[in-house]
């Protein structure tokens, strides 16, 4: 019997590197994406106790050089979020990047299986057409064998 070879197999290996190499970018881009994110969300609670605290601090009563102290790393905390914004805006932007180029990598691995599947069956087909053929001639000399004796 004939052994089955996938013309495209080297293709599809490649095809399937190329996948996993794009699914660890993705998974590197998510990560980075998240770090950025806590990072954020960290600011975003630590101005809110910051602005918690200061109003504590103002009905109990607090002096104007302390309210200016307040003010000032406020407005810090908020050029930090401000930064940290835009840093998950690209970060987000990348990995959803990512994730489409994951996704036709996928498509495009997945076509070539489809192929090799539909490949395979053909070869089947014909292998199975080839024996029928053989044992078909097979049966025949068989017969042709009894009859001349």
């Amino acid at each position: 019997m004939v052994h089955y070879t996938y013309r495209f197999e080297k293709i599809l290996t490649i095809r399937e590197q190329e996948k996993q190499q794009t699914e660890i970018a993705y998974k590197e881009s998510v990560r980075a994406f998240e770090e950025v994110a806590t990072k954020l969300y960290e600011m975003l609670k630590k101005k809110e106790d910051l602005i918690a605290y200061q109003n504590e601090r103002l009905t109990i009563g607090a002096t104007i050089d302390r309210i200016h102290h307040f003010a000032t790393f406020i407005d810090s905390l908020e050029k930090t979020i401000a930064e940290l914004q835009t840093k998950v805006i690209q970060a987000r932007a990348k990995m959803q990047w990512h994730e489409q180029k994951m996704l036709e990598k996928s498509l495009e691995v997945r076509k070539f299986e489809k192929m090799k599947e539909k490949d395979l069956q053909s070869f089947r087909v014909e292998q199975d057409r080839i024996e029928s053929l053989y044992l078909d001639e097979l049966s025949t000399l068989m017969y042709n064998k009894k009859e001349i004796r």
